[in-house]
């Protein structure tokens, strides 16, 4: 079986105990420690205060100087450790002879112990081991009226008497360090609980593992991840996330609201509705991204909400040539149809014997077809917006709507790429397509592609119902669109392609009463 491996919580509180415990403990001992030098201070001064008192009697130095001390101050002495508590009360003769004594075998026997300083004159207490034990013993000097030194009092108490009145303090002690301990152990114990829930039982290398992993998954990602707190803070944003919104590696977005953040505007919307949202394309700039946005729950709680971001600005570029492919396909597939009818019509005319009407009909629309070849191929050499024009042509065509092409269209060396030069034109002529359908006949738009003044101008009008003034700045903003099932995506392309390259676009009213879209880019090259 695999080692176990202790959580955060269960090690914090593992220590914490430990901690408290020996707190604690060294509390408790300190206490004990202090009590018992109170209780040998307490002892002293008593001890001392009872041999002064002692020594200080008339009677006691009266019996002293009678023949036979010891049968006067025997049972004083006695009667004075009784009423005080004391171990010992000896009343001795400057030569150590005892007076008194609680074994009264011991009178007459010299004092164990110093007694020095009492027979200089100096009242002192001291611990010895006597007769009775180790004790603390005070010994004061008897003066008689000429204040010569008569005798010697010496009070003591037993280390074993100290120590009983220790130990009858310490339930009070252990009675306090007990509930001291006990709420240090809860406290540690709530502590490691609540810990325990905000890091969900993990342990110090699951943490870590779990960080490295976060980190390094964070920045090797290639979609764009942001997380937002519930009141709209950012909690998170990766590197790919701030490359894709356009934020600089300086800026400070953590903890930041996301109103206060230069975000491009349908990020900015998306983030701060916290709506869910589901391949959702916004533009950022000169990209389009596809977002996804769902509120995120951990144990029924409401986290926050989570944005990712994959761009698919390349993809949406290929995507709208496959379109313009696909329709240029349907086109010549219907026309393959028609042109089978027409020659089925051509071969019965020639069995009927009508030869010069079959040659007619057989040459009015091979001349048309080639007519429109030749002038978009002879008026662009590039052949992906010549092929572009034709499939436009031909889906025109399908749709009832003339498709014409400028006479004094002109492009020779096309200063965009390929790519940008597409979607200009692709979605300029969508748009105008759309822009006819429905509308009485004749349904035209026209299409310019050439160099102007050192510029490239794009021009598409279309003979639809015009676009009014007030909806003009709207035109190249994502999610605009006159349809009502439109994502507004095809002229925010162009809006791109116009800023990457410091170009300019506007709306006005064509000749026909429709827009005219027109596009005027540098002819100098690429703008990054």
């Amino acid at each position: 079986m695999a080692r176990r491996q202790w959580s955060i919580a269960a090690q914090l509180f593992a220590l914490q105990a430990v901690v408290v415990t020996l707190l604690v403990l060294a509390g408790a001992a300190g206490a004990v420690w202090l009590a018992r030098s109170d209780s040998r201070q307490a002892a002293q001064e008593e001890v001392l205060a009872v041999a002064q008192t002692v020594a200080g009697s008339p009677d006691v130095r009266a019996a002293l100087a009678t023949a036979d001390p010891a049968s006067i101050l025997q049972p004083y002495a006695e009667a004075t450790r009784e009423a005080t508590g004391t171990d010992f009360v000896v009343v001795m003769a400057p030569d150590r002879t005892r007076f008194s004594h609680p074994t009264r075998e011991r009178i007459g026997e010299p004092f164990v112990g110093d007694i020095g300083p009492a027979l200089a004159g100096r009242a002192f207490t001291t611990t010895n081991v006597g007769t009775l034990g180790e004790s603390v013993r005070a010994v004061v000097p008897v003066y008689d009226e000429q204040r010569r030194i008569v005798g010697l009092v010496s009070v003591g108490i037993t280390t074993r008497a100290i120590n009983r009145k220790l130990l009858g303090q310490l339930p009070v002690l252990f009675g306090v360090a007990a509930p001291a301990l006990a709420l240090a152990a809860t406290g540690s114990w709530l502590l490691s609980r609540r810990l325990r829930r905000q890091t969900h039982g993990l342990g110090p290398a699951q943490m870590t593992r779990m960080y490295e992993y976060y980190d390094a998954v964070l920045h090797s990602v290639r979609e764009g991840l942001v997380v937002l707190t519930t009141d709209r803070r950012v909690a998170l944003v990766n590197d790919e996330g701030r490359r894709l919104l356009g934020l600089d590696a300086d800026t400070p977005v953590i903890d930041q609201p996301v109103a206060g953040i230069d975000l491009p505007p349908a990020a900015a919307e998306l983030l701060g509705s916290g709506r869910d949202a589901r391949d959702e394309p916004i533009v950022a700039g000169d990209r389009v991204l596809v977002a996804n946005q769902r509120t995120t729950r951990f144990e029924g709680a409401v986290l926050g909400t989570v944005l990712t971001l994959r761009d698919q600005t390349e993809l949406r570029t290929l995507a709208s040539e496959l379109d313009s492919v696909r329709a240029l396909t349907e086109a010549l597939q219907a026309q393959t149809h028609e042109s089978a009818n027409r020659l089925h019509t051509v071969l019965t005319l020639v069995e009927l014997g009508r030869a010069d009407e079959a040659v007619r009909l057989g040459t009015r629309d091979l001349a048309l077809a080639q007519q429109l070849t030749d002038r978009v191929v002879g008026a662009v050499t590039e052949p992906a917006l010549a092929a572009l024009l034709l499939g436009k042509s031909a889906q025109a065509g399908e749709r009832g709507v003339d498709l014409v092409i400028e006479p004094d269209c002109r492009l020779d060396d096309s200063p965009l790429p390929s790519g940008d030069l597409l979607t200009v034109v692709g979605n300029l002529v969508d748009n105008a397509l759309e822009a006819v359908a429905g509308t009485p006949a004749p349904r035209r738009v026209r299409v310019f592609v050439g160099a102007v003044d050192d510029e490239l101008v794009i021009r598409v009008a279309d003979s639809g119902p015009g676009l009014a003034p007030e909806r003009v700045a709207d035109a190249f903003r994502r999610g605009w669109s006159t349809k009502s099932t439109g994502r507004g995506l095809g002229l925010a392309l162009v809006g791109q392609v116009v800023r990457r390259h410091g170009g300019s676009a506007e709306v006005t009213r064509s000749d026909d009463g429709g827009s005219l879209f027109t596009v005027r880019l540098p002819g100098g090259g690429e703008r990054s």
